[in-house]
């Protein structure tokens, strides 16, 4: 494994590697404000708004694996920039343009740029001095800063005009150019090492085993959360108001996962406890999908988001620590990209060919399956901790 320099988590890098991932995933997690924006400001079909929503989603995830191995180099701050300024470019298109085929294009631009900060925030986790509380700490901040563009972007619609969501996404860009300007940047290994693995050829490189498991699993995930609220008022009819509050609390009660996840990895080994964690989010989500039991349906969100965040926190801290050049991270997280724009047209499909019953099965089976490659690598990043921690030298700040 190729050593590089590793930066300390101070505040200003923890607010760099925040605004970058938040922004970078922003595209996925305002999705649902910006499909019903779009239908309402095109008078488009579902399957028209949902194709304009894939573009976005397609293109960030593309772009995050096509600049993984730019962003084990040095110039990771001026990628992000950049990739925000697109980002502006797009999101001001879509506030002013006028026919579907120009919103599209607009929203290809917003994910190439996201897609590039996306890519340069995720493989900055590898550069900290402790990928592990780095992964949490980030993935915390980034649950708080989406709640707050959630509040943001449909006040911006609802209380200015329709489209001005995009505007403020915009904003939201140009404020984060000088708060990534602390991401941890990767350092050239020395040249004895180039020059090995040249040789050997041992330069990380992610499977297409592993991403392949990563796609699949948040396809699952994201595709069957991106129903629940159908599923909770079809099967359970509760209203569509509670809906919302459950929905709500659930996302900010994932935070217990954030908290318990680094904890019971600790305690436990991080594979067996990656490991229960896949079989709770697992059984939590069929149980979610199938159940005709408000008070069940309740529960289980809240369980699911808990162990599904417990699980992205795990995977990254992993990576991290199996590959410090910060390629695997960026890899991993393009492809969870790449599964939730898949995601909530596969989940969709089943549901209305197969029904609940055969598709909790699936999703249950699918999460199983897909795990299997991260949990692999989960114990590679173990069994690789004591060999680099007897390698570590002190380093000179």
């Amino acid at each position: 494994m190729t050593k590089h320099r590793s930066s300390s988590l101070t505040f200003g890098v923890l607010v760099a590697l925040v605004t970058g991932v938040s922004l970078g995933y922003a595209g996925a997690n305002v999705m649902p404000v910006f499909v019903e924006d779009i239908a309402s400001r095109f008078r488009m079909s579902d399957s028209e708004s949902g194709l304009v929503a894939a573009s976005q989603l397609l293109a960030t995830a593309v772009v995050t694996l096509a600049m993984a191995e730019r962003a084990t180099r040095p110039g990771r701050v001026k990628s992000a920039r950049l990739g925000l300024l697109v980002a502006v470019v797009g999101f001001v298109g879509a506030t002013f343009v006028s026919d579907p085929v120009s919103l599209i294009v607009a929203n290809l631009v917003i994910g190439v740029g996201l897609g590039m900060v996306y890519a340069m925030a995720t493989a900055a986790l590898a550069s900290t001095d402790n990928p592990d509380r780095a992964s949490t700490l980030t993935v915390v901040g980034t649950v708080c800063a989406t709640a707050l563009l959630l509040v943001a972007v449909p006040a911006a619609n609802q209380n200015l005009t329709e489209g001005f969501g995009c505007l403020v996404m915009g904003v939201a860009c140009l404020i984060g150019w000088p708060l990534v300007g602390r991401l941890p940047d990767a350092s050239p290994p020395q040249v004895t090492e180039v020059v090995q693995e040249k040789k050997t050829g041992t330069a990380p490189r992610p499977s297409a085993v592993l991403l392949t498991g990563m796609a699949l699993l948040w396809a699952v995930t994201l595709g069957a959360w991106s129903y629940a609220s159908v599923l909770g008022h079809e099967h359970t009819g509760m209203s569509s108001s509670d809906l919302s509050i459950v929905l709500a609390v659930s996302s900010v009660a994932a935070l217990v996962g954030a908290v318990v996840g680094p904890y019971v990895a600790q305690r436990l080994g991080r594979m067996r406890s990656l490991a229960g964690f896949v079989v709770v989010q697992a059984v939590s989500m069929a149980l979610l999908v199938t159940t005709h039991s408000s008070p069940l349906f309740i529960v289980m969100s809240v369980v699911w988001q808990a162990t599904q965040l417990a699980v992205l926190i795990q995977t990254l801290g992993a990576a991290a620590v199996l590959d410090s050049t910060g390629r695997l991270v960026a890899s991993l997280s393009g492809a969870s990209a790449l599964g939730v724009g898949f995601g909530p047209l596969l989940v969709g499909t089943f549901l209305d060919t197969l029904g609940i019953t055969v598709l909790g099965v699936l999703l249950g089976m699918g999460t199983f399956v897909a795990s299997l490659p991260i949990l692999k690598m989960t114990v590679s990043a173990s069994e690789s901790i004591p060999a680099a921690e007897r390698d570590e030298a002190p380093s000179v700040q």
